[in-house]
């Protein structure tokens, strides 16, 4: 386990905010920073401040998306025509690990990864163990013949906890799913308040 994935658990009472939703999320019963000196912290943060914020907690959403992968997908974003803010959305819900999760053939982002970097998927009947790969409206994702009965993949597409989003199709029996379209930032599920806005001034200083 990576000391990323290690670290996920510390990431809400970090951003102050119960990032995934989770019901056993440690900001639920310690709303305040950790660290010995996380209940005293106080004063009033900067624009700065306060767009680095938004930015950690949309990429740490994403499953902790390093720094060059998370600057690199707001370049796209900027290259694109139309509103950065949408496109930034957009290129982040396309990837295949979001994708996954989406569909709720894993608990987390996180174990989503893992399951891809494990070879448990395919894109168009090929293996793809690659977690950033962009998903197409074309594409078809499916659970590999030998993983449909992992008990992670059946116990996430029971939980009751989240809804599988209208821009992701999914074929419960077979296991399948499909980005129907481009998402827009206000059909996104986010747990939390979410502000991609604030991103695209933080990269744009």
């Amino acid at each position: 386990m990576t000391k990323r994935l290690k670290s996920k658990h510390k990431v809400d009472r970090r951003l102050k905010a119960n990032i995934w939703g989770r019901p056993k999320s440690p900001f639920n019963t310690r709303a305040y920073p950790p660290g010995q000196h996380g209940q005293n912290k106080k004063g009033k943060p900067t624009d700065y401040g306060i767009q680095l914020q938004a930015k950690q907690k949309l990429k740490a959403y994403y499953g902790n998306i390093n720094e060059r992968q998370f600057r690199n997908i707001y370049r796209k974003a900027l290259s694109k025509k139309g509103d950065t803010t949408e496109n930034l959305i957009v290129l982040l819900e396309s990837r295949l690990d979001t994708v996954i999760y989406r569909a709720k053939f894993a608990p987390t982002v996180f174990s989503a990864r893992q399951m891809i970097n494990h070879g448990h998927f395919k894109v168009n009947k090929k293996k793809v163990n690659i977690s950033s790969y962009v998903v197409k409206d074309t594409d078809i994702i499916e659970v590999r013949d030998k993983s449909k009965n992992l008990n992670i993949i059946d116990g996430s597409l029971q939980n009751k906890e989240r809804d599988v989003p209208e821009y992701i199709q999914l074929d419960n029996k077979n296991k399948t799913a499909k980005l129907v379209r481009k998402p827009k930032f206000s059909e996104v599920p986010y747990p939390v308040v979410m502000e991609p806005n604030l991103v695209i001034e933080y990269y744009s200083r």
